[in-house]
């Protein structure tokens, strides 16, 4: 069964084309458009794909944007479907204090993070999941799949533009990531990277403690977390198919007649 994921973002979408609705499956084809493109969807990027016989969906971007992708996926006879967080799925226990008002994203990147803990083997560990995008999110779950809460931080250009916006003189050419910044271009780069590692960092130690020592699979998503997986110094994997991994979990559970999906 020929599977369409897709996943809207703050800034862009992503997609993903897979020969079969589980996680694993062999990717066909995939690509991203920045929002301002989508309404080319049909007629650019997916014009002469193989018809997907179904398609799930994670979008953070609101209502508006959702019934734009919507009318782009009437090139093809589907039924648009979108992840709603819920009480449990694929896996996840949602410990938010309001299950509902968990990031889609966030909730696909958890389902994605349980199944690669599951394919090590052994026993179950915790898992730290960080994305990394317009916006930074570090979350936790516990060595049964329980989501057990998150961090959300200004990502790199929210930082950069929010010194630019609040302080004179400070407009000046994005620099580098260094340990001891000598202009003030890395210095600006520096301090936003490492506030963000800083913070994951310390939730990593806080996790440890909490798992009574066990060390969490850490693993790494967004578009930027190229840059900030080597700033830290924890294990991280990049893994940037993870929100597609938890998609494909969830259309897994779904067909199966379990799942929480709009």
């Amino acid at each position: 069964m020929t599977f369409l994921a897709i996943d809207i973002g703050n800034t862009r979408l992503k997609w993903a084309l897979y020969d079969d609705a589980r996680p694993g499956a062999r990717l066909k084809t995939s690509g991203a458009v920045f929002l301002e493109t989508i309404d080319q969807l049909a007629d650019q990027e997916w014009q002469g794909l193989p018809a997907p016989r179904a398609m799930l969906g994670s979008n953070v971007a609101g209502d508006a944007v959702r019934r734009r992708v919507e009318e782009q996926l009437e090139l093809w006879d589907i039924d648009p479907r979108w992840i709603v967080p819920g009480a449990q799925a694929a896996g996840v226990t949602n410990g938010y204090d309001h299950p509902t008002r968990l990031g889609a994203d966030r909730w696909a990147a958890l389902a994605g993070a349980r199944w690669h803990v599951l394919q090590r083997g052994g026993e179950p560990r915790p898992a730290l999941v960080v994305m990394v995008g317009t916006a930074v999110t570090v979350d936790s779950l516990d060595a049964d799949g329980r989501f057990i809460g998150g961090l959300i931080l200004p990502g790199f250009g929210l930082m950069l533009r929010a010194l630019e916006q609040g302080t004179a003189g400070l407009r000046v050419p994005t620099g580098d990531v260094v340990d001891f910044p000598t202009n003030t271009s890395d210095a600006l780069m520096s301090g936003g990277a490492h506030a963000l590692a800083g913070a994951i960092e310390r939730i990593h130690r806080r996790l440890v403690q909490r798992s009574a020592g066990a060390l969490p699979l850490c693993l790494m998503t967004g578009g930027a977390a190229v840059k900030m997986s080597p700033i830290t110094d924890l294990p991280f994997e990049t893994i940037d198919s993870l929100i597609f991994d938890g998609l494909l979990a969830l259309q897994e559970e779904r067909t199966t007649g379990f799942g929480e999906l709009g």
